[in-house]
């Protein structure tokens, strides 16, 4: 009978939050009052817009640039940045988690609006779990505004109920903002593929992800901040006091702010000091003294539109961030190499590949394999494009989860050592001689249905360094390349997996996988016709 009433009860929930999501055609709390807000207009006020201006001065038509390839210090930029923030702080990140790194972050911007800066968060809401409201209360603070992009109407943390919602609105909640920006003063700005989590600056021991960051002052820093505004002032982000006020009440930021002296002063995930990393006030102060220098070069920000659906249907005029990528792409002469997290090309993404392959443009691509990949959905949408890939004459390799040795990988050897390595990158090298770093994968996700950001770069010296970093990653200790060999199988070949194991190479005949259960799995989904949500 216990049972009986559960499902009784799981069946009225169902009922209900079905009707819930079928009466919502657009986000809750879409007419809630608001004022639109901008980027600082006189940057060179503050101390740091003072310095910037007389090293681009120094520098006409060109931004300053460094890559951040270490977790760790791409961390500490962040924290490192919103201490120095005089005036401004804003934060555009798909996800900021609440745990160690999130926690830090969140004080540190609490910090700043107690300055007097003035704080906007904008975060999107497709994968908020439990533990990420931690960051609601600060709504409370005169200073702080938090908007959420597209969200759900069920403020929960049960993922049931979240799916349930989102099987009703599918339609509307497919689409997300993936991009990934902090901009202080509206004079430094900090572009890539990293969340706020412990798992993107390579301190939790359950799972690391590789990524890269661009530190960057400049004209650039401007655009950047354009685009943070057109998708804050956008009616699709909705003040957090619409989705959940008792969450932005002063009690919760007073508790928020109690629960801040109550936490331990040393706080070292990964075995890392954080905190008494961040104090040190390196990288930051060396890339802003220019003791650590700076690439000065041309740039260009390329961006989705923030109502991007309707900018891929026809029914508005916009941007489209996967054109000018392709574009960049196809104007290679010799080489591209790539790193993304997720590979799904679909029909076009393998067509520009067939053109740059009927060119002799060699093509290099470093991806997950399914040891590393976090997501097996998306490994089993890319299964099926490897055969007419290396077909074409390209070059996949498949990154380890656990690393032989740790040159490029952005952290220690002995996080490697916990054999969860992932990639998280989104990088391109065109020649080396240009490169694009953003938010964008090379995934029918990112070309379709996310918002993305990110900047080409015509830098030698850059592309050069990714270069680098590729060469390292894709070494056989680290890597898996798969090939085609001539077999048995029913189109006359099959694949193979050669890597580095004991000092030896080994052909894996079989796809390596952490567990039967894994490649079973991953198979049965391969057969499911989900690569256009992938």
């Amino acid at each position: 009978m216990n049972m009986f009433h559960r499902l009784l009860r799981a069946a009225g929930t169902l009922l209900i939050c079905a009707a819930m999501a079928a009466c919502s055609t657009l986000p809750r709390g879409h007419d809630y009052p608001r004022i639109d807000s901008h980027a600082l207009v006189n940057p060179e006020v503050t101390r740091l817009g003072g310095m910037v201006e007389r090293a681009t001065r120094q520098n006409p038509g060109k931004s300053g640039f460094r890559l951040l390839s270490v977790g760790v210090d791409a961390y500490l930029t962040r924290m490192q940045m919103i201490d120095e923030a005089e005036r401004t702080l804003d934060l555009q990140y798909s996800i900021i988690r609440g745990d160690d790194s999130g926690r830090l972050l969140t004080q540190a911007a609490l910090r700043a609006a107690d300055r007097g800066v003035r704080v906007r968060i904008l975060m999107d809401d497709g994968e908020r779990i439990a533990g990420d409201e931690q960051i609601s209360p600060l709504t409370a603070h005169r200073s702080i505004e938090i908007r959420f992009y597209n969200p759900f109407t069920y403020r929960g943390s049960s993922h049931f109920l979240r799916g349930v919602e989102y099987l009703f609105k599918q339609s509307r909640l497919d689409y997300r903002m993936h991009n990934k920006l902090m901009v202080v003063d509206n004079v430094a700005a900090l572009i890539g593929g990293r969340n706020i989590g412990d798992q993107y600056f390579q301190i939790d021991s359950d799972e690391q992800y590789a990524d890269n960051d661009v530190f960057a002052i400049g004209p650039i820093v401007r655009g950047l901040s354009a685009s943070f505004d057109e998708f804050w002032n956008h009616p699709l982000s909705i003040p957090n006091e619409a989705l959940s006020a008792s969450k932005s009440s002063r009690g919760a930021l007073t508790e928020r702010r109690q629960l801040t002296i109550d936490e331990p002063s040393e706080v070292d995930p990964g075995g890392i000091d954080l905190l008494g990393r961040v104090d040190s006030g390196e990288p930051f102060a060396g890339m802003i003294s220019g003791r650590l220098p700076l690439v000065w070069a041309p740039a260009q920000i390329i961006s989705d539109s923030p109502d991007k659906k309707s900018v891929s249907d026809g029914t508005m005029v916009g941007r489209l961030m996967h054109r000018p990528v392709a574009d960049a792409t196809l104007t290679s002469q010799s080489e591209v190499l790539m790193i993304t997290p997720y590979l799904i090309p679909g029909d076009e993404g393998l067509e520009l590949f067939r053109d740059l392959r009927r060119r002799n443009v060699q093509v290099r691509i470093l991806t997950n394999s399914l040891t590393s990949s976090t997501i097996v959905l998306a490994h089993s949408g890319y299964m099926g494009y490897r055969v007419p890939l290396l077909e074409d004459g390209v070059e996949l390799f498949e990154i380890r989860a656990e690393l032989g040795n740790t040159r490029g990988s952005g952290q220690t050897a002995a996080m490697s050592r916990h054999g969860t390595y992932s990639l998280h990158a989104k990088v391109f090298v065109f020649d080396r001689q240009r490169i694009f770093v953003g938010s964008m994968n090379f995934d029918q996700r990112s070309m379709h249905l996310n918002t993305e950001i990110g900047l080409l770069i015509d830098s030698p010296e850059l592309a050069q360094e990714l270069a680098r970093r590729f060469e390292a990653m894709v070494q056989p200790a680290n890597a898996y390349q798969v090939l085609l060999q001539p077999g048995n199988s029913e189109n006359g070949q099959h694949l193979i997996w050669r890597t580095l194991e004991d000092d030896r190479m080994v052909d894996h005949l079989e796809e390596p996988a952490r567990s039967t259960e894994q490649t079973s799995l991953v198979r049965f989904l391969s057969l499911l016709p989900l690569d256009s949500k992938l």
